[in-house]
Parts: structure tokens; C-alpha cells; sequence
């Protein structure tokens, strides 16, 4: 029989729980920093939760809030465990999500190449890039002789 929607639906729930323990400050863990729970990911056996989260700082604070994180962890599935009716409460495995860091990166170098492309339009001599000056003058010289007068 297929299990459905039912890993969804119990991911939500282990991330709202696990968000309402870490916004009310039951975690006393000082290394825990300003973390995010973007997603979790449980596995159709309901056996494996994969709670991914996002973080602001440096590399050294995100080790520390790591290792802070794998310290809690036996303390955040005993409450979840408290919380949600399920007959095995999941593993509780931290992973930190590299997608929201490669996402900033893309929308960075697009606002680069923006401002390249408003400084060559903008530029004081009022030339173009040459490549495109190239291009152009290409395609004039490939222009059939059709229409000069003899």
C-alpha cells in the first residue's frame, strides 16, 4: 500500500516542532546560533528525519553550532517524540543546506553581471563593449551588395 503524503506531513510536523523548542530557548546550548529549519526530510519508513537548516555567520560558527546541534539532539527527539503519535519517533540527523548558500551565490553574480552591464552602457566615451562592436561590424561587412548603386 502507498504511504502517500504521510513523510510530508510528518516532516512538518518535526520541523515545527523543533522550531517552536529552539525559538523558545528550551535548547540551553549557548553554541546554537540564529539557525533557520528550511526543510526535513523523512524517509518513507517514517525511521530517518534529515532536518536541514541555514545559518548566518562564518565557517567557524557553523561548526560550533554543529556540534551544539548533534548535543541537542537526543534532548529535541525526546520532546518531538513527546509531541507527534507515532508508534517509532525518527532519528534526528542536522544537516546544514548548502542549497540557500549556492542559491545567494547565483543571485550574486547575476547582480554582477546587471551592474557590468549598466556600466558599459553608461560609459563615459559612450562606446559599447568592443565584442559587440566586433559583432556588429561583422554583420555589415556579410550584408549582400545587393542594394549599392553602380
Amino acid at each position: 500500500m502507498a504511504q502517500g503524503h504521510r513523510p510530508d506531513r510528518v516532516g512538518d510536523q518535526i520541523r515545527q516542532e523543533v522550531s517552536d523548542l529552539l525559538a523558545r530557548g528550551a535548547v540551553h546550548d549557548p553554541g546554537i546560533g540564529f539557525i533557520t529549519l528550511t526543510r526535513v526530510q523523512v524517509s518513507a519508513d517514517l525511521q530517518v528525519a534529515h532536518i536541514f537548516y541555514t545559518m548566518l555567520g562564518d565557517d567557524k560558527a557553523r561548526r560550533d553550532t554543529a556540534r551544539a546541534l548533534e548535543r541537542a539532539t537526543p534532548f529535541l527527539r525526546r520532546h518531538v517524540g513527546s509531541r507527534l503519535r507515532l508508534r517509532r519517533v525518527p532519528e534526528i540527523d542536522f544537516r546544514f543546506d548548502q542549497a540557500v548558500a549556492h542559491q545567494d551565490r547565483i543571485e550574486q553574480i547575476l547582480r554582477d553581471l546587471h551592474e557590468e552591464e549598466r556600466q558599459r552602457a553608461s560609459s563615459p566615451d559612450g562606446s559599447a563593449d568592443d565584442s559587440a562592436d566586433k559583432s556588429a561590424n561583422a554583420s555589415a561587412n556579410a550584408a549582400p551588395d545587393d542594394d549599392k548603386p553602380e
